[in-house]
C-alpha cells in the first residue's frame, strides 16, 4: 500500500511539473519491442510518422513553445550580436579555393552576408562575381555545396541545396557569360564526382529522392554519366548494386565513380561511414563500354583510409599493424599494397591525412593538439617539414592536375584562420595576400589554453582542452561549457569558433573532451569506443566533467554538457547515467535512439560504426548506447535543450523529437526541457544568421540555468 501511495505521489508531482511548463501534450502510445529477448518500451513511436498532421502539428507547437521560452531570456540578443560583431571584424571568409589556368575560383562571404557566393579572380587580379545563390530562387536560401571546373576552366559545375538540406541539385555555369546552362542534375548530395576525359560529360551520384524522411532516399544510389546539353533521361548508369551484382555493393552504400587526374584510370568507390576504403578500378579505355570490367584495387583488409596518385606511384595511408598510421607507396600499373614500400613508418605521433599536388605528397602529423605538415617529393621520395606556425595546419592543393601550387591554413582555439601560400618545390611559405582579412580580435591575450590529460574510470588517460579567461578565479563559481563527440575516428583538433569566443567574453570556460571513439590517439583510440565498447565514449566524457568539477573549474550547478550528431550518443548517455552532474545539457541533432537508427534513411550505412540489429553481439552494443530508453520516469534531470533541423538528411528529426518528449514526460527536477525545431536548417547550415541565432539561443538557455549574471529567464 505504501509503495502504491509513493508511486501515485511521484506521478502527480511529474504531472504538476509538466503542467508548470505547459508543454505541448505528447501522448504515450506504447510499443514494446523484443530485441533478442530484451523487451524495450518505446512510448513515442508514433512521432516517427512525419507525414502525419498530428506529428507535424506537434513539431510546430514544440517549436513555438521553445521560441516563446527562449525569447524571455535576457542576454540572448546581446550574445547573438557579439557573435555577429566578432564575425564581422573580418572583411570576408574564404572557402574552397581552387585554380584553373591563371584563374582562382573560391566561395566567399562578405561582411554582413548570410551565405557564400562564388567568385573568380583572373590573372590580372580582377575579382568577378560568378554566382550569387541568394538570387537563385526568390524567397529561398540556397547554399553552394561544392564546385569544380572542367580542364580549360570554361564551365563550372556546382552543387546547390536549400537551407541546410545538403541534398539538392547540380548546375553548370558558362564562365565567360556567367549564365547557367539548362542542365539540372537532381537529387544529388554535394555535386559532381568527376569530369570525363573529353570534358563533354560529368559523373555524379544519383539518389532515389530528396525526401529526408523517406527510407529510400539513400538506398541503391547510382553512379551516372550526364552529357551536357542533353536531357537527364538520357543519362547513362555507370555502376550500381543492380547493374553490378557481382560486386559487393550493399543497398545502403555510396557508389561513386571518378577519374585519376591524368585520366589514365577510372575508380569505383563503394562507401559508407567505414573509414577503411573499398575501391575498384579500370583503365580509362574501359569507359564508354556498356559494362566496365572493374578490378579490385583496395580492399577492407588493406585498412587503407586514403590514397593519392603521383605519376605511376600510389601513396596510401593505412593503419594496418600501425594504429598511429603509416604511409606506403606502390605502383599504379601493378598495385601491391601488401608488399608496398613504407615511406613514412608509424611513429609516436599520429599521421592524420594525406593529399597531393601534381608532384608532391603532403601529410599531416598530430603531436597532441598541434598539427604539422610534411611533404614528400613524388619522384625522389625526399621528405621535408613545411615551415608553418604552430597550431592546427591543413593543406589545400589548388589544382593537382596542373601543378604544385597550394595554400595552407593555420588556426587554433584562439586564432582565426590564416592562409599561407606554399611553394612545395622550394619548401617556402608566405602569408597569402589574396585570401586573408585584417581582423584583430579583442581580448586575445586575455585567455589561457590548457592541454591536459585526465584519468577516466578505467585508468585510461583522456585528453582535455580547457580554454578560459585569465582573470577568473578557479573556485567552482564559473559557468563551463563542455563539448564532446567521439565517433568515426573523427578528431576534435583545435579550431576557431566565433560562438565559443563569445562565450569566453562572457567569462565562460570552454572545454573539449577528446574521448575514445574519436581519432585523437589513432585507430586504437577509435576502436576503443566502437560498437560493443561504445560506453567508453560517454564514460570518458563523464570523467572529464568530474575532473572539471573536482578541480574547481566549475561546479555541478554551473556545468553545461553538449554533444552534436553522433555526439548525441555521448551527451544522451552521460545525462542518463549522471543526471546530477550537469546544470544543463544541449543535444544538437543527436543520435539518441540508436535502436531505431537502422530504419532511418541514413541508418544502414552507419552499421559499420555502431553495429547491426541482426547481429546478437552488436545488438548488445546498440542497446547500451540507446540513450532514449535509459531515461527513467521520476528522475531529477537537468535542464535540457534538444535541437533538430527540419531538413536534416543525416539524423532524421523524429529521433531528437522522441528524446525531447521522453525527457519532458520523465523529469521531476522542475527544470525546463525544450525541443528546439529550426525550419531553416538541416544538420547544419552556411547561413550565418541562422547559425549564430541557434547558438545564441542554446547558449543563453543553458547559461540561464547556471545562474550566469548576464542571462536570466524573465517570466
Amino acid at each position: 500500500m505504501k509503495t502504491n501511495v509513493v508511486t501515485l505521489l511521484l506521478f502527480c508531482f511529474a504531472v504538476y511539473l509538466n503542467a508548470q511548463f505547459n508543454y505541448p501534450a505528447t501522448p504515450v502510445k506504447a510499443v514494446i519491442d523484443n530485441y533478442n529477448g530484451v523487451k524495450i518500451t518505446d512510448n513515442y513511436r508514433w512521432l516517427e510518422d512525419m507525414k502525419n498532421p498530428e506529428v507535424t502539428n506537434w513539431f510546430k507547437n514544440q517549436a513555438d513553445f521553445s521560441k516563446n521560452y527562449i525569447e524571455k531570456i535576457s542576454g540572448r540578443d546581446q550574445l547573438f550580436n557579439d557573435m555577429k560583431y566578432l564575425d564581422e571584424l573580418k572583411d570576408a571568409d574564404y572557402y574552397n579555393v581552387k585554380k584553373s589556368g591563371n584563374n582562382y575560383f573560391y566561395t566567399k562571404i562578405l561582411r554582413g552576408e548570410k551565405v557564400a557566393k562564388l567568385y573568380m579572380r583572373d590573372g590580372s587580379g580582377n575579382e568577378i562575381l560568378i554566382f550569387d545563390p541568394e538570387n537563385y530562387v526568390a524567397g529561398k536560401t540556397y547554399e553552394i555545396q561544392d564546385f569544380s571546373t572542367n580542364i580549360d576552366g570554361s564551365i563550372l559545375a556546382m552543387g546547390l541545396a536549400e537551407s541546410g538540406a545538403e541534398i539538392g541539385e547540380s548546375r553548370f555555369i558558362d564562365i565567360k557569360t556567367k549564365k547557367l546552362l539548362p542542365d539540372v542534375l537532381t537529387p544529388v548530395w554535394g555535386g559532381i564526382s568527376s569530369w570525363t576525359p573529353d570534358q563533354k560529360s560529368v559523373l555524379y551520384i544519383k539518389l532515389q529522392n530528396a525526401d529526408n524522411t523517406s527510407n529510400d532516399m539513400l538506398r541503391d544510389m547510382r553512379a551516372m554519366q550526364h552529357f551536357l546539353g542533353t536531357a537527364t533521361s538520357k543519362d547513362i548508369e555507370i555502376a550500381s548494386r543492380l547493374k553490378n551484382p557481382s560486386l559487393p555493393i550493399k543497398p545502403e552504400n555510396w557508389v561513386s565513380t571518378y577519374f585519376s587526374d591524368d585520366y589514365r584510370y577510372m575508380f569505383l568507390d563503394i562507401g559508407s561511414v567505414q573509414r577503411e576504403q573499398l575501391v575498384y578500378y579500370a583503365p580509362a579505355s574501359e569507359f564508354g563500354k556498356s559494362s566496365i570490367n572493374w578490378k579490385p584495387f583496395i580492399g577492407f583488409d588493406d585498412e587503407i583510409t586514403d590514397f593519392s596518385i603521383i605519376g605511376d606511384k600510389v601513396f596510401f595511408l593505412t593503419h594496418k599493424n600501425a594504429p598511429n598510421f603509416k604511409i606506403g607507396v606502390t605502383s599504379m600499373s601493378k598495385p601491391d599494397f601488401k608488399n608496398a614500400k613504407i615511406v613514412v613508418p608509424e611513429g609516436k605521433n599520429l599521421i592524420t591525412r594525406i593529399t597531393a599536388t601534381k608532384n608532391y605528397l603532403v601529410y599531416r602529423v598530430a603531436n597532441g593538439m598541434n598539427i604539422d605538415l610534411y611533404q614528400i617529393d613524388g619522384n625522389s621520395l625526399a621528405l621535408n617539414k613545411i615551415p608553418l606556425p604552430q597550431g592546427s595546419n591543413a593543406m589545400l592543393p589548388l589544382n593537382s592536375r596542373e601543378g604544385d601550387e597550394a595554400v595552407a591554413v593555420n588556426y587554433g582555439w584562439l586564432n582565426p584562420y590564416v592562409f599561407y601560400n606554399v611553394q612545395l618545390k622550394d619548401n617556402k611559405v608566405e602569408v597569402s595576400k589574396l585570401f586573408n582579412t585584417k581582423a584583430v580580435y579583442p581580448n586575445q591575450g586575455e585567455f589561457v589554453v590548457k592541454e591536459i590529460e585526465i584519468k577516466s574510470y578505467d585508468g585510461t588517460m583522456v585528453p582535455l582542452s580547457i580554454i578560459y579567461p585569465k582573470n577568473i578565479k578557479i573556485d567552482g563559481s564559473n559557468s563551463l561549457y563542455l563539448d564532446g563527440y567521439g565517433s568515426y575516428g573523427v578528431s576534435m583538433f583545435p579550431y576557431f569558433s566565433e560562438a565559443n569566443y563569445a562565450l569566453l567574453r562572457q567569462n565562460v570556460i570552454v572545454a573539449v573532451a577528446h574521448v575514445r571513439g574519436g581519432g585523437e590517439k589513432g585507430e586504437a583510440w577509435h576502436k576503443a569506443a566502437f560498437k560493443g565498447t561504445k560506453e567508453n565514449t560517454w564514460k570518458d566524457f563523464i570523467a572529464c566533467a568530474d575532473y572539471l568539477v573536482n578541480n574547481k573549474y566549475t561546479s555541478k550547478d554551473k556545468l553545461i554538457g553538449s554533444g552534436m550528431s553522433a555526439g548525441g550518443i555521448l551527451i544522451g548517455n552521460a545525462v542518463a547515467e549522471r543526471p546530477d552532474l550537469f546544470a544543463a545539457i544541449i543535444a544538437e541533432v543527436g543520435c539518441t535512439n540508436m535502436l531505431r537508427m537502422e530504419i532511418t534513411p541514413n541508418g544502414p550505412n552507419q552499421i559499420p560504426e555502431f553495429g547491426a540489429l541482426g547481429n546478437p553481439e552488436e545488438l548488445k552494443g546498440l542497446i547500451a548506447m540507446d540513450a532514449q530508453h535509459k531515461i527513467k520516469e521520476n528522475v531529477k534531470y537537468p535542464a535540457v535543450l534538444v535541437r533538430t533541423g527540419i531538413n536534416d538528411p543525416r539524423v532524421i528529426p523524429w529521433m531528437p523529437a522522441k528524446f525531447a518528449a521522453t525527457m519532458q514526460n520523465s523529469s521531476t527536477s522542475g527544470k525546463p526541457v525544450l525541443f528546439y525545431v529550426d525550419y531553416e536548417n538541416g544538420h547544419f547550415t552556411q547561413d550565418k544568421n541562422v547559425t549564430y541565432r541557434n547558438y545564441a539561443d542554446m547558449y543563453a538557455f543553458a547559461l540561464a540555468q547556471t545562474n550566469h549574471p548576464n542571462f536570466k529567464y524573465i517570466k
